[in-house]
């Protein structure tokens, strides 16, 4: 266990020259008195580490100095093609670039690693659309993709959806990253301060936005924007895409209805409505009454949505509230009574 925390001590300041004693017992999920203590063990077996002191301080490598701590185990190999994702490096149009790239690893690795390598694309693979959709790759996301990658402000043509009929808009952003959702892609993006040229002003500066590629209709790099955009070292992708994906699903949360749910209703729940939502309807309900019903304030998009959603719980929920959707649910039931009701000969 030691072994490996020092190994992976010693490729993480490699990597990245400057971490503290903190940044490392961070990443190691160890302590910074363990930290110093494998520093010591490091310099004791001859690998040149050193602690800096002062505001640029930090743990560093004699210059010049690299590790050769890089066998892989065959753990890490058989996870190493799990990685890549083929559907969405063809759609970025990296696919080339990944298939040579995983044929010059093959080739560093012993026999047996390779054969662990290669037999995990035997036997997993990720399918990231959702079912009954039909994947398109937009058509500028590789442009988009390369802008990513180069740091580049660009200029965008936005179809944003509107109640009526979709506006075109233009938007100046710098592009931080792409994020694949259900087979959905989206842009991850800063919007500068100023206006975009030709269009309305692009709103306050440093205001991050999220786009559908798919509704981007134009690309070009923003004028005046020769040199990469400075990016912000904070932002993180992955971080802010999870508190992104968590606010917008419970901002459609608009309404509540009040539902009162038997025992198998309430374990189906958080299957047929917003999981996030039945929870929260969960957590704050009260206990059940005699015949071990539940009454729920569950958080829904619409009376609609709600009515569309709870239908499929049949008799296992029952709408107390709004009346509206009370007597919707009322309307259906007699309906289908009178259909199942009727006699073979009747229909």
């Amino acid at each position: 266990m030691r072994a490996a925390r020092l190994i992976r001590m010693a490729l993480l300041v490699q990597s990245s020259p400057g971490l503290t004693a903190a940044s490392l017992a961070l990443e190691l999920g160890v302590s910074e008195r363990t930290v110093i203590r494998d520093a010591q063990a490091l310099q004791e077996a001859g690998v040149p580490i050193r602690s800096e002191r002062g505001r640029t301080g930090g743990y560093r490598l004699a210059p010049g100095y690299r590790t050769r701590l890089t066998t892989l185990r065959p753990a890490e190999a058989e996870t190493l093609y799990l990685s890549g994702m083929p559907a969405a490096l063809r759609d970025l149009g990296l696919s080339g670039a990944a298939d040579a790239a995983r044929l010059k690893l093959s080739a560093t690795l012993l026999p047996s690693l390779r054969a662990a390598a290669e037999s995990s694309v035997h036997r997993f693979h990720l399918d990231a659309p959702a079912w009954f959709r039909e994947p398109s790759a937009p058509e500028l996301l590789p442009e988009l993709a390369r802008a990513v990658w180069a740091d580049r402000t660009v200029l965008l043509a936005y179809a944003r959806p509107g109640r009526e009929v979709e506006r075109e808009v233009a938007r100046l952003v710098e592009p931080y990253g792409l994020v694949l959702k259900a087979g959905v892609w989206y842009l991850v993006g800063r919007v500068p301060g100023g206006p975009a040229a030709g269009g309305p002003a692009a709103g306050r500066a440093g205001t991050w936005r999220t786009y559908r590629v798919d509704r981007v209709t134009a690309l070009s790099p923003a004028p005046g924007a020769e040199e990469p955009f400075v990016r912000d070292p904070s932002f993180d992708l992955a971080a802010y895409w999870e508190e992104h994906s968590a606010a917008f699903a419970r901002a459609l949360l608009r309404t509540s209805v009040t539902v009162r749910v038997t025992e198998p209703g309430l374990r189906r729940l958080p299957a047929v409505v917003d999981p996030a939502g039945a929870g929260e309807a969960l957590a704050s309900a009260g206990a059940p009454d005699a015949a071990g019903r539940v009454t729920l304030e569950l958080p829904v998009e619409s009376e609609e949505v709600a009515f569309e959603q709870l239908s499929v719980l049949g008799a296992e929920a029952e709408v107390l509230a709004p009346p509206g959707l009370r007597a919707r649910f009322r309307e259906r039931a007699q309906a289908l009574a009178a259909l199942y009701g009727a006699e073979e000969g009747q229909r």
